[in-house]
């Protein structure tokens, strides 16, 4: 058992410093701030993710001490994390992008569906 819980997670340690790697690598190569996005909301993630598992698996097996901080900490970056990235893109959005130089989206109000300032409840056509 305690062989089988050493390759597991080892395999973890490794694939989730890979994905940390990866992630890391994307965010100095990508060139622009919403490639950019991509790197540490998605592969870096997934490799902290990986090694709060895998120190989860290790101390539940070798020192017999269940422990569910990691799992917490695991399930609030995988919470926050897009929300995050949601924020980040939105901000680069209303701040560099002009609103005729973004993709049509499909909808009667366009990108934005209210208005700032005035009444939530009304919408703004932006046409």
């Amino acid at each position: 058992m305690e062989l089988i819980a050493e390759i597991l997670v080892s395999a973890l340690l490794v694939i989730a410093g890979l994905f940390g790697l990866l992630g890391s690598w994307g965010l100095v190569k990508l060139d622009d701030t919403m490639r950019r996005l991509h790197a540490p909301t998605k592969a870096t993630t997934l490799g902290v993710g990986g090694v709060l598992i895998a120190s989860m698996i290790y101390f539940a097996v070798f020192l017999d001490h269940l422990t569910f901080h990691e799992l917490l900490i695991t399930a609030f970056l995988f919470i926050t994390a897009p929300i995050t990235a949601n924020f980040v893109a939105k901000a680069h959005m209303h701040r560099d992008i002009k609103e005729r130089d973004l993709p049509p989206t499909g909808g009667q109000y366009g990108w934005a569906g209210y208005d700032e300032i005035g009444d939530a409840e009304q919408p703004i056509d932006t046409k």
